[in-house]
């Protein structure tokens, strides 16, 4: 049995669509919030009706600065009311918000606005500025309260509705354009990984900039009338569990490394939470069972990318095995993939793609053709049980060689996940001499662990040829602004033992 499942048909996508509309589709008829902004004291609210009567004297006041459909706005916004409102109010008017980072600089903001070529830069005080001519606006919700209300622009569902870049883990972050269809893609993911209703309170604990919260933690709740809960921009981890006890959320959503910060706090109990949601990176089965020790509710995993809405989750319906990222979400047509792009068999390593033609592959990356062929590439490697579980193994070039046999570091690093004081760790090869590599653990502790600690779990879970060689304490891994590890970085730490 071949590494392809085909659920088809995709959603249908009609001859004219909005994205922004798509998501406030039914907000006239939920009479409670949309979204709460969540402080140590006071939080910010918005009902449904106040994101839709906002989003669309946004749009007008997008519109009055002159701009046209089609053109861009680069978004230098933190975690309050404003970023969704200029984000949603941009695309209402069919023009194209480009969120980023808040934690930038402005040199790292100038590469990216000169690859997205804003026509305006929507700003709040004390966010780093690109050096662009574009010229720049602040947000006045009070005003756009105001002003008329700007018709829905309703066109091409192929046409540009936001920009996104990557996370920039393997070189310079990349500017990738997506469509209005793109929406139509998530709905796959609302019951075969959320496990998401209207009477849900999700909190997600990411900033508004990133994929993962810009889909899961907004967008997902408007469109099927649930709450979205958002800590406010410098709420640390700490403040978390109190945070989840007030707001009464249903279902968390965050990366791993929150839930290891979480796991290390003192939890209250937490009666209404249902589920909790993980992606930015791979999910180690001893946290998941960690939490749910802890907490008596699941973790379930999805796995995606900038490029493409999340296509493989463990669901509350369908649980991922043990080990395993989940299933293909219905509505999806997916393969792994050998050198020369055919299916493999089943239970053989491989390259994850997706098919070109679903509805929320990206349109490409600015400056690039769009996708060719049957098949997009995702570069991330795995195996397909005969069931169809997917096991994922990193990223495809961040396989490593152990005596001449490819190993996923995800499953080294797994061996050291119950390790007591450790709490994250990164597998890689260093070059102690010239011409010979070994392989790496990099870890964060508090102080450095006994290394005959360290061998004995090696030794436990691993074949000898796949333990590491050398360990190595750091204060942190190396990780992008939304957490995800820098693998290329750890060789750059390497410090040759005595």
């Amino acid at each position: 049995m071949l590494s392809e499942i085909d659920t088809r048909p995709f959603p249908t996508v009609p001859q004219d669509l909005n994205l922004a509309g798509h998501v406030l589709s039914r907000a006239a008829s939920f009479e409670k919030p949309a979204l709460t902004i969540l402080h140590a004291e006071r939080d910010e609210t918005l009902t449904y009706a106040q994101l839709l009567r906002l989003t669309q004297g946004c749009a007008t006041a997008l519109l009055a600065q002159g701009l046209t459909p089609g053109d861009r706005i680069l978004l230098r916004l933190g975690n309050t009311l404003a970023f969704p409102l200029l984000y949603l109010g941009a695309i209402w008017a069919g023009l194209v918000p480009v969120p980023t980072s808040a934690a930038l600089t402005s040199p790292e903001i100038t590469k990216l606005a000169a690859l997205a070529q804003p026509k305006l830069i929507a700003a709040e005080p004390g966010i780093a500025l690109p050096d662009h001519p574009a010229p720049l606006l602040a947000p006045e919700l009070a005003s756009w309260a105001a002003l008329p209300e700007a018709p829905l622009h309703f066109g091409d569902p192929d046409r540009e509705a936001y920009i996104v870049f990557t996370s920039g883990t393997s070189g310079t972050p990349m500017a990738v354009s997506h469509a209005h269809r793109a929406i139509l893609a998530r709905a796959n993911m609302h019951q075969h990984w959320e496990g998401l209703t209207e009477t849900d309170r999700l909190l997600h604990a990411g900033a508004l900039n990133w994929t993962y919260t810009l889909g899961t933690g907004l967008l997902d709740p408007w469109t099927v009338g649930a709450t979205a809960l958002i800590p406010a921009a410098g709420t640390l981890p700490s403040a978390l569990p109190a945070l989840l006890d007030r707001s009464k959320a249903t279902i968390l959503a965050a990366a791993p490394g929150v839930y290891r910060q979480l796991l290390r706090a003192e939890l209250p109990p937490l009666p209404h939470l249902r589920h909790g949601l993980c992606a930015g990176e791979s999910l180690p089965p001893a946290l998941r069972e960690q939490w749910h020790a802890r907490t008596g509710t699941d973790l379930h995993e999805a796995l995606g990318m900038s490029e493409c809405s999340t296509y493989l989750s463990g669901s509350p319906s369908r649980a991922a095995p043990r080990g395993t990222t989940g299933y293909a979400q219905p509505g999806r047509h997916i393969a792994i993939l050998n050198d020369i792009g055919h299916p493999v068999p089943r239970g053989e390593p491989g390259e994850l793609a997706v098919s070109t033609a679903d509805p929320g592959l990206m349109r490409g990356y600015i400056g690039h053709p769009p996708p060719q062929g049957p098949w997009f590439r995702t570069g991330d490697a795995a195996t397909m049980a005969a069931d169809g579980a997917i096991t994922h193994l990193g990223r495809k070039d961040d396989l490593l060689n152990a005596g001449g046999f490819r190993v996923s570091p995800a499953e080294i690093e797994a061996a050291f996940h119950d390790l007591p004081g450790l709490a994250a760790c990164a597998a890689t090869q260093v070059e102690p001499s010239p011409g010979t590599t070994i392989l790496a653990l990099f870890y964060e502790s508090s102080c450095a662990i006994d290394e005959t600690l360290l061998r004995q779990c090696a030794e436990k879970a691993l074949a000898r040829w796949k333990q590491p060689r050398h360990y190595q304490r750091l204060d942190a891994l190396p990780r992008t602004g939304t957490g995800k590890l820098i693998r290329k970085g750890l060789a750059a730490r390497y410090r040759r033992q005595e």
